[in-house]
């Protein structure tokens, strides 16, 4: 979890550990792959119904990516915020669920 220096979520911008930026960046890399290979599918005439088990398949990992994503926010820049009394970074988490259960 980052430091309370290290999190700038309320700025717009988040400096993030090693560690967290190789583990989001390495599941990005992923999806990256399997939508250059709905791409080939698409261009090798595939069977409709098994691209878009692959479309599920890539939107299924984009969910976990926000999981992953939202925990970290919500356990370093959330808690911090609220610890310094920024309660409006409540409000915007309210948002962001909301935007992510449509």
């Amino acid at each position: 979890m980052e430091s309370k220096d290290e999190c700038c979520c309320s700025t717009r911008t988040k400096k993030r550990s090693p560690e967290e930026f190789k583990i989001l960046s390495n599941r990005l890399n992923r999806i990256e792959g399997q939508i250059r290979g709905i791409k080939k599918m698409l261009e090798n005439n595939a069977y409709c119904p098994d691209i878009l088990i692959q479309v599920s398949a890539v939107n299924a990992a984009l969910n976990s990516f926000n999981r992953v994503l939202l925990a970290e926010h919500i356990n370093s820049c959330v808690v911090n915020d609220i610890k310094d009394g920024k309660t409006e970074t409540v409000g915007e988490l309210v948002e962001i669920l909301q935007k992510l259960m449509k």
